[in-house]
């Protein structure tokens, strides 16, 4: 996908988004409507008890039919929906420019960028706030959280100009992540979740009460290894090389794959983070389903 094309969702992928939702585990108290049921009560949009007239209630939310049988005056009181601010987290480091060998053109980054405009979509149907967050080499780049169709334009015009590059960077740069993202905000982080930097981030905002989702997307050659003669392996963000046989290394690439991504699970899981992996192969919102499914979402 050139970078400075369009993003686009396919039309089924975007079909199949309406049926998922940004819910937090955690209960809500934030004033507004959204799509979000929290604690209150209130004028909102989903019943959940009747209860008796008190003076100062508006005469619209009088049940007519009710007090026609019991010749008493009763509310229908509703669920308060309340909004909540998502945020989109991007791994933009070099090894977000690496892509399978049958899809050259399609790299971990495009992937990224496509699979955040989805998340925006999900937000934006449910009149949310969002905003998203970039790190790689350029530092961190960030759109503020805001709603609406003009926030999209401004989230998709960063998208389109993120570049692939450097390695994660060291923790003092990482304040704009602090300021902009607070206690109570839901955080969907994407990337390859190979960067201790980044993990190390994320299991400190779920510690600070942020509620963190971790989507890990992977190339179907890292999840395949089908590699069945001599090649050239390079390490995007270091430059080091390793030359070997894919065939005899094959096995043994596969069970320290497997090790290391039941040891990520398990680290994200004891941080109280959801986590699931998708791959480069695949449509863009089955892992979404995945990860929405496990955080309580779809």
């Amino acid at each position: 996908m050139s970078r400075n094309a369009p993003i686009a969702i396919p039309a089924d992928v975007r079909s199949r988004l309406k049926a998922l939702r940004l819910l937090p585990r955690r209960a809500r108290g934030a004033h507004g409507i959204g799509q979000h049921a929290s604690r209150s009560r209130g004028a909102g949009l989903e019943f959940a008890q009747y209860r008796a007239y008190e003076p100062g209630d508006e005469l619209r939310q009088i049940d007519w039919k009710l007090y026609a049988r019991s010749d008493r005056f009763f509310v229908r009181e509703s669920e308060r929906e309340s909004p909540i601010t998502a945020w989109v987290l991007i791994d933009a480091t070099a090894s977000a420019r690496q892509s399978d060998r049958a899809r050259p053109d399609w790299s971990r980054l495009d992937h990224l960028c496509a699979t955040a405009a989805c998340l925006v979509e999900l937000a934006l149907q449910q009149s949310d706030r969002f905003g998203v967050i970039a790190i790689g080499g350029e530092g961190v780049q960030l759109v503020p959280a805001g709603h609406g169709p003009r926030q999209r334009d401004r989230v998709h015009l960063l998208l389109r100009q993120l570049l692939a590059s450097g390695t994660w960077p060291p923790v003092t740069s990482l304040a704009p992540v602090w300021e902009r993202v607070q206690a109570g905000d839901l955080l969907v982080a994407l990337g390859d979740g190979f960067d201790e930097g980044g993990i190390v981030l994320l299991e400190r905002l779920a510690a600070a009460r942020r509620e963190v989702l971790h989507l890990q997307v992977l190339t179907a050659e890292e999840r395949d290894f089908p590699f069945t003669d001599g090649h050239r392996f390079r390490d995007p963000e270091t430059g080091d090389e390793l030359l070997g046989d894919g065939r005899a290394i094959r096995a043994e690439y596969l069970a320290r794959f497997d090790t290391a991504q039941r040891a990520l699970q398990a680290r994200l899981q004891s941080s109280g983070i959801v986590h699931a992996t998708g791959y480069l192969d695949q449509p863009l919102d089955q892992p979404l389903r995945a990860l929405l499914g496990a955080g309580g979402g779809a």
